[in-house]
């Protein structure tokens, strides 16, 4: 199985199938690098599809006392030295969002597109606050997240796909509940990623199921007003978890977003 070795005897554990212009797509802390089953078959045809375990996921287990969260950045662009992987599209999901914001730090010109999938990517503002501390208090957003993670008629929909998600989550570790908590050093911090993706000046697209119960599509909506000239995609009948709900119109939108992005070369290099 392929691992990137790290420092400290940590291996990060990816797949890359296809070829042509790379995408890399970055999983939510329900999943791992197998979330994107629906997806490798869809994007490879065309494309570079580029999964990984996040440390501390799937198949790549922290070391002891490793940096964790801290190190998602740092281990994503070690992986495209890896890969050799000069420009690239990013998918991320969820807390995929963080990884992709870090990578726009750290390697800005490999970027081609980024595609935030139920996440603000943190481009946010008063306004988007103060909707989801209201959401929030009225018990939208509340809840485990693994009861949130899915359409709340999607278990009695596809009982089976609903199972397979939950198989999948369970192949990753032991986490401690605190993982992905903000550091208290930043606690009470007010700052955004807005300004950061518009100097950028890349194509971004949000998209973000009808029913979501993590993220809420009016946020997304504010998170994209912030961003002029970014796409924005609800899709119907689906939750937190649109590419794994509803995979054709998922993968439809995001294949739609990103070859026109490429001038409909198709992924051509």
């Amino acid at each position: 199985m392929p691992h990137l070795e790290r420092e400290g005897g940590f291996r990060l554990y990816y797949e890359a199938h296809g070829e042509g212009t790379a995408v890399l797509f970055a999983h939510g802390a329900g999943g791992n690098g197998l979330s994107w089953w629906q997806q490798v078959p869809a994007f490879r045809e065309r494309y570079r599809a580029i999964t990984f375990d996040h440390r501390a996921f799937g198949r790549s287990p922290d070391i002891e006392g490793g940096p964790g969260r801290r190190a998602f950045a740092e281990d994503a662009r070690a992986l495209l030295d890896q890969l050799g992987v000069e420009r690239m599209h990013v998918v991320a999901q969820s807390m995929g969002g963080r990884t992709a914001i870090g990578l726009l730090r750290l390697v800005r010109d490999r970027f081609a597109s980024i595609v935030f999938s139920g996440t603000s990517g943190g481009c946010v503002d008063d306004r988007y606050r103060e909707r989801r501390a209201d959401l929030e208090a009225a018990g939208i957003l509340s809840g485990p997240l693994l009861d949130r993670a899915l359409a709340e008629d999607f278990a009695e929909r596809q009982p089976a796909h609903a199972f397979l998600y939950r198989a999948v989550r369970s192949l990753n570790p032991p986490r401690p509940r605190d993982f992905l908590a903000p550091d208290p050093r930043l606690r009470g911090y007010r700052g955004s990623t807005a300004a950061r993706l518009v100097e950028s000046g890349l194509p971004l697209l949000w998209i973000v199921g009808e029913h979501d119960r993590v993220v809420a599509p009016e946020l997304i909506r504010i998170s994209h007003g912030l961003t002029p000239g970014s796409q924005f995609v609800q899709v119907a009948r689906a939750g937190h978890s649109a590419y794994f709900e509803q995979p054709r119109a998922w993968n439809r939108a995001v294949l739609d977003f990103i070859d026109g992005v490429d001038g409909g070369r198709g992924g051509a290099a």
